[in-house]
């Protein structure tokens, strides 16, 4: 696995990662939440860099694993490519060919969130399974192809509207772990000079460790003022 993958998968608090730590963490519990449900097929939609692809197909009963993005995304070198290339609209695949799919943080930069998922719903299987991640607490990213910040309610109606049932949305965080995420952006991407960042950087890193062991998750309880970092779940065609 390479050295950017792997800090997707061993992710370690210090200094550096303040900003991602709490996100990475997150995503990485909600994905081994999910893997028993997976089936041999599998499409990652949005890939990127497909930081879990060998951890997927070492823990999961995941046989063939495909990754799919824009051409453009990133600037994928020799040795890092999707699978296949898309234009953001319709997946260049027939009907009801994978068994489960996937879509971490990437329904944010859909202009059209429900014309992407029911490209998802389509190329699935009858019975196949959607795993998806998205943030709600985050700074502006990919700019301007950072279109929305979903609440538990938008997004389960845009699931539904696609087609999908048996929806199951989590919060990834509560309010201290919001709390930890915002300083962790603010200490290591605000417009700070590098010696501040560097000496801020370790006073807040015990801080920020603190207050994601004190969270509490709310988990399904969606309620007024609740806060959280973001949100993942799944659902089944």
């Amino acid at each position: 696995m390479g050295e950017k993958q792997n800090q997707f998968i061993n992710i370690n608090l210090h200094t550096r990662n303040l900003d991602r730590y709490s996100m990475r963490i997150s995503i990485f519990k909600a994905l081994n939440e999910v893997l028993p449900l997976f089936e041999e097929e599998l499409l990652d939609v949005g890939c990127g860099i497909m930081p879990y692809r060998n951890y997927i197909l070492a823990h999961s009963k995941v046989k063939k694993y495909v990754g799919i993005d824009l051409a453009n995304a990133l600037n994928y070198d020799s040795e890092l490519k999707p699978d296949i290339t898309w234009d953001g609209k319709n997946l260049p695949l027939d009907d009801d060919i994978f068994d489960s799919a996937m879509a971490t943080e990437v329904l944010e930069h859909c202009p059209d969130p429900e014309s992407v998922l029911k490209e998802i719903y389509r190329v699935l299987k009858p019975g196949g399974l959607l795993f998806f991640t998205v943030p709600f607490l985050w700074n502006l990213h990919d700019v301007p192809n950072d279109e929305y910040r979903y609440t538990p309610f938008s997004l389960d109606r845009h699931i539904q509207n696609s087609g999908f049932n048996s929806i199951e949305i989590f919060a990834m965080g509560g309010w201290h772990a919001s709390l930890a995420q915002m300083l962790g952006l603010w200490v290591r991407r605000s417009p700070i000079s590098s010696r501040k960042r560097k000496i801020l950087s370790k006073l807040a890193l015990p801080v920020i460790n603190f207050l994601l062991q004190k969270d509490i998750n709310p988990g399904k309880n969606f309620k007024e003022g609740q806060m959280i970092t973001g949100l993942y779940g799944w659902a089944k065609k």
